[in-house]
């Protein structure tokens, strides 16, 4: 369902995308091309700042959306999702929050008021709150990490974990192409 919010902005879906008809994207969303948005996601730009302003969840070309994630934003800040990147099966995202290009979020984790760098991989049940993550590193499933986490504690991505993370950038794009296919019959 694609749906105004309060302030009267209405989602920007390119052409080339493809939503499930049982995804809500509401109000300032803007969706570049080639992405894919997975069944139940919800995808909600409504809040407004102190002077009513609010800024855009963005999500970049080529990336996917996957099953139940949520994607909303305090007080109207901006939450920009990158490039090639991965969000997958009931993640939530919460701005203020940019997640960079060719990022992998795993299954069930949150990231919340953070940077997540390039190329990075956050596995599944994770969570990152208040702490950027510079570009490349591994979280490995159901860490904890805040502000007063020592990074250097962190591992770098692998190359499995990496070419993990593209197979299912690909997938989820050939996924697009099938469903846009499809679209005219449900």
């Amino acid at each position: 369902m694609i749906r105004k919010n309060p302030s009267g902005d209405l989602p920007q879906i390119a052409e080339s995308a493809f939503v499930d008809p049982t995804a809500i994207l509401c109000g300032k969303v803007i969706v570049h091309d080639n992405v894919f948005i997975g069944p139940y996601a919800v995808i909600r730009a409504d809040e407004v700042d102190e002077a009513g302003g609010m800024q855009p969840i963005t999500i970049g070309a080529h990336s996917n959306i996957q099953d139940g994630v949520v994607i909303h934003s305090k007080s109207g800040a901006a939450v920009n999702v990158g490039e090639h990147t991965s969000i997958a099966h009931r993640s939530i995202v919460h701005g203020p929050c940019e997640i960079g290009p060719r990022v992998f979020i795993g299954f069930n984790s949150v990231v919340f008021n953070c940077k997540v760098g390039e190329g990075c991989v956050v596995r599944h049940n994770s969570v990152v709150d208040g702490c950027d993550l510079p570009a490349g590193f591994y979280v490995p499933s159901t860490t904890y990490i805040n502000a007063h986490t020592d990074l250097a504690t962190i591992p770098k991505v692998t190359a499995s974990a990496a070419e993990f993370s593209e197979d299912v950038v690909r997938t989820n794009n050939e996924l697009v192409a099938g469903y846009k296919k499809l679209q005219n019959e449900f």
